[in-house]
């Protein structure tokens, strides 16, 4: 079986993700979710000096990197709203699943932003990941 490079990144981060759910809980246990964050924040770059390419940080445009910022920023708020959510007594085995359903703001957005299109197949997945949501909640 041949795996393509998008499927083996997909493959590394859904197990980084199912660690990280694991990982948060434990670390909310005993610290605040604003100090599980800066030390998220740390442990990702210490990362960066292996995965960054080299190239200047200059060289991008301003919209683009615009975009990733926001990415960023939205980022960070979300691994604190999930942290936060653990520390004031959420289980990770239903605030992991839960926020794991927001490819499906994805889903719905894509097709008007991006003019990406949508299967019927693709839509029952999304109707079912948003009925999850309710599932999980209850």
């Amino acid at each position: 079986m041949h795996l393509t490079a998008w499927l083996m990144f997909t493959i590394l981060a859904l197990v980084c993700f199912g660690v990280v759910g694991l990982l948060q809980k434990l670390s909310t246990d005993l610290v605040s979710a604003e100090s599980a964050l800066v030390w998220l924040s740390v442990g990702f770059l210490l990362l960066q000096p292996f995965l960054y390419p080299g190239r200047s940080l200059l060289h991008y445009s301003a919209r683009n990197v615009a975009f990733v910022f926001a990415a960023g920023v939205c980022n960070a708020l979300g691994s604190w709203a999930v942290l936060a959510a653990m520390k004031c007594g959420g289980k990770a085995s239903v605030v992991v699943p839960l926020t794991a359903v927001y490819p499906s703001v994805v889903c719905l957005v894509a097709p008007l932003l991006l003019h990406e299109h949508i299967s019927a197949l693709q839509g029952i997945g999304i109707v079912c990941g948003l009925g999850a949501i309710f599932l999980l909640a209850s």
